[in-house]
This record gives C-alpha cells, structure tokens and sequence, in this order.
C-alpha cells in the first residue's frame, strides 16, 4: 500500500477526479480517501511514481508518505 499527502484535494469533486485519473491508467489499484485529513491511500499498485504521475496529471500535488 502506498499513502500520499494531497493538500489541494479538499472535496468530494477532488476525489472524483482522482478516482477518474486511477480507473482510467491504473485499473485494479483501490484507493481509499481521507478528504479531511487530504491523503489517499493506494491499494493494488506496485509503482509508487507511476500513481503519484497519475495523482499529478489530475491536477493535484501528491507527496508520499509510505
């Protein structure tokens, strides 16, 4: 599993957006959202880069945490 830290997700479209992002280049990984405390925890994923890139292309500024 890999966590990241996403300040500038803040609401509910925030997590549509990302979770468009992931379905979209990174099927089969399963995140699961803190909006209030602005991580994302990943799932089903081997490569921490290649989501934080995905995270990114969205629009938004991941930072990993683990």
């Amino acid at each position: 599993m890999f966590e990241f830290e996403v300040n500038d997700m803040t609401c509910g479209h925030c997590v549509g957006a990302i979770t468009k992002a992931l379905n979209a280049d990174a099927p089969g990984v399963v995140p699961e959202f803190d909006v209030e405390n602005h991580r994302v925890s990943i799932s089903g994923a081997n490569n921490a880069e290649a989501i934080a890139g995905i995270i990114r292309d969205a629009g938004y500024t991941p930072v990993r945490l683990k």
